[in-house]
């Protein structure tokens, strides 16, 4: 496929949702040059789903396949047992492979929602880990000196809070690096928060005699709950797999502050609509009105226009109307208490979860509101949390 260096698309992949390019000048040349690029994203299976969140770099990885560069997905398998340090305010707890494994299984199916497998190079990093000995790990770590992997802010926060920093933490910046020199890449894409582990992957490829790659960092996407950015975590995601009305409904309960942000990262609306949709919240429009035509956006992303109708009429019908959905989840719980109910049913991470579920006044039990840690459900029982979400008590 010849590679495509249209100065129109050339642009808009070097400016929309991008945060930041490393190094801009070198990086726009490459592009205009006709040389095919090797294009790197990679995702660690610390968690089962993938969602919107993901989709951001997923999705500019798309715009550099749709220009003929070689993109390449990298499921960093490895890297996940030992887990990024990047935010964390403690060491996080190693996985084993089995769990990794487990995490990984539907990886390509997710992101085949967004990306044509056909052309992308998918690989994992155990390929050039797993047989790898204490030979190798003394070589890189030779490589890099200790002052410069502590320059990273987490890091920084933690020592002054005389908090520990594990051995495996420190190098796992230097195996997302050693991941560039093994691919080759030219281009590796991130999360704004992932600026540190791109900038080692340079410093790698320098000590490995490799070209350094040039850096894209895209905007994080704040989750449905406006504060924090998307995660499982959080309980505040919108998942790749969720079905057509849980996604148009999800979509539909973020923050009007976010409703320009989530065209612009999680569409492919068009920068001049996107404007106008600006100019009509200033106007005063109501923001309802725009919202469910992100809603529309994201969803037909995902399950085409069918599914978008089905998505919005399931909103009108559940949401606008207060009416029960058709057909309701069932629920066998170990016991009849509210608490867990709500958390057998999903609807909470956890028993403090439930109770602070409970305490802003978002469960409801036959319609009506549930004021008490101590409510007993009983057989027949509609239990909801939100707008969205049901279960049936048996």
């Amino acid at each position: 496929m010849p590679i495509n260096t249209d100065n129109k698309k050339i642009q808009e992949l070097l400016t929309r949702g991008v945060e930041e390019t490393i190094v801009r000048e070198s990086f726009e040349e490459k592009l205009k040059s006709g040389k095919p690029l090797r294009v790197k994203f990679g995702i660690d299976p610390t968690g089962f789903d993938l969602h919107i969140g993901h989709a951001v770099p997923l999705r500019k990885l798309k715009q550099f396949q749709e220009l003929g560069h070689q993109v390449i997905l990298l499921i960093g398998d490895f890297t996940a047992m030992i887990g990024d340090p990047t935010g964390r305010k403690e060491t996080r707890s190693m996985l084993t492979r089995e769990q990794v494994e487990e995490n990984m299984e539907t990886y390509i199916l997710q992101a085949s929602k967004v990306l044509d497998f056909d052309t992308v190079e998918v690989r994992h990093n155990s390929e050039w880990y797993k047989e790898t000995g204490i030979g190798f790990i003394m070589n890189l770590t030779s490589k890099i000196t200790v002052p410069r992997v502590l320059d990273r802010e987490d890091f920084k926060k933690r020592l002054a809070a005389g908090e520990d920093i594990s051995m495996q933490e420190l190098i796992y910046p230097l195996l997302q690096g050693y991941d560039s020199v093994a691919l080759k890449a030219d281009v590796e894409i991130g999360g704004s928060d992932q600026k540190f582990n791109l900038l080692m992957g340079r410093k790698v490829q320098r000590r490995y005699d490799q070209p350094e790659q040039d850096i894209m960092t895209v905007s994080l996407l704040e989750g449905t709950d406006g504060v924090r950015k998307m995660s499982k975590t959080y309980d505040n995601y919108i998942a790749l797999l969720d079905p057509p009305e849980e996604m148009y409904g999800k979509t539909m309960s973020i923050p009007d502050s976010l409703l320009l942000k989530y065209f612009e990262l999680a569409t492919d609306v068009s920068l001049r609509d996107i404007e106008k949709y600006q100019k009509q919240l200033a106007a005063g429009d109501n923001p309802m009105d725009i919202k469910s035509i992100l809603a529309w956006e994201i969803t037909r992303l995902y399950h085409g226009e069918r599914g978008a109708s089905k998505g919005r009429e399931h909103f009108g019908r559940v949401i606008s109307s207060t009416q029960l959905p058709k057909t309701i989840p069932e629920l066998h719980p170990s016991a009849y208490d509210i608490i867990t109910v709500l958390v057998r049913a999903g609807f909470a991470a956890s028993k403090t979860d439930a109770r602070r579920l409970i305490d802003g006044g978002g469960v409801r039990v036959n319609d009506r509101t549930v004021d008490s840690y101590d409510y007993v459900t009983k057989k027949g029982d509609v239990a909801q949390k939100g707008k969205r979400f049901f279960v049936k008590v048996l």
